[in-house]
């Protein structure tokens, strides 16, 4: 399933699967991954700069993360050009979702913004009916 979502011109879409299932610290995870792609569908450049996300477990509190770049990146994006990457998630429970945003920046007027990042669902195949 990919979610999709524009603001001001640049393009989110996400895909997720199901890595596996695994025992650490005496409890049951299951792993997501993710691959998300940035296309700047604008006519100026961009720099992502930070990301924002929420995460949702169902077993437990929602988690709050906030960091610098992408997987240790900060993209500048062209106009008709995409940056595309991979990364994941540990649940303790088999159903999840995450959603957030990008702070971005204009490179030709330095003017900063939010780009969101739509909601997407995590759930185990053997879960769901």
């Amino acid at each position: 399933m990919t979610s999709t979502q524009i603001t001001k011109g640049i393009k989110i879409s996400v895909t997720t699967s199901f890595e596996g299932t695994f025992f650490k610290n005496y409890k049951t995870h299951y792993a997501f991954g993710y691959t998300i792609s940035i296309e700047n569908q604008s006519k100026d450049a961009v720099q992502l700069t930070s990301r924002h996300w929420q995460i949702y477990d169902s077993l437990n509190e929602l988690e709050i993360l906030d960091g610098e770049g992408v997987i240790g990146k900060k993209p500048v994006i062209n106009p008709g050009e995409s940056h595309t990457y991979s990364s994941g998630c540990l649940l303790t429970s088999t159903i999840g979702a995450m959603k957030g945003h990008y702070n971005m920046v204009n490179i030709n007027s330095e003017d900063k913004f939010r780009v969101y990042i739509p909601t997407f669902k995590f759930s185990t195949p053997f879960s769901l009916n």
